[in-house]
């Protein structure tokens, strides 16, 4: 039985230049091949870097990324895995002082509540409409985009690599 592919990207949106080496040779494993980035400053974060990358692999690619890079210091990244065989598209956004979030999402990369996601708002919710904002605002990851946005805004134009999963 062959296992469903699926593709997706990488943003490593700042690290410290002295964990770029590091980054590669842990992610060359989740990949199986040798992972050389084009790392660029940060305009967003004067002294970091930022690296982008487009990928090819197995299902669940994409949350293996996401595992390797989790916990790192100083490490702000994104990853998306595209909808495959019975999987739904997926992001997953780290910051350090947020740590992950991960959303389902749709064709155009919008996050995804599901049904329960919102019960449970309405549910801390109790009548009190801020409240229910407040959990609504986390099921849809709005503090780390707030947080992101201005480290994807200074990546407008920068080179994407393609690597495919060897295996």
């Amino acid at each position: 039985m062959s296992i469903p592919m699926t593709r997706g990207a990488l943003y490593i949106h700042s690290a410290p230049s002295a964990l770029c080496p590091h980054i590669e040779w842990a992610l060359s494993s989740v990949i199986e091949r040798h992972t050389d980035f084009t790392w660029t400053a940060q305009p967003a974060a004067p002294g970091m870097m930022r690296a982008e990358l487009a990928w090819a692999g197995e299902q669940g690619t994409g949350a293996l990324l996401t595992s390797t890079l989790r916990g790192w210091a100083h490490l702000r990244y994104e990853v998306t895995e595209e909808a495959s065989r019975g999987v739904d598209a997926s992001r997953w956004s780290h910051t350090p002082e947020l740590g992950i979030f991960h959303g389902t999402t749709d064709v155009a990369g919008n996050i995804l509540v599901s049904e329960d996601r919102i019960r449970y708002a309405y549910e801390q919710g109790q009548g009190n409409p801020a409240a229910l904002y407040h959990e609504l605002s986390i099921a849809l990851g709005e503090a780390w985009d707030e947080e992101l946005e201005p480290f994807r805004a200074a990546a407008d134009g920068a080179p994407v690599r393609w690597l495919h999963h060897v295996g």
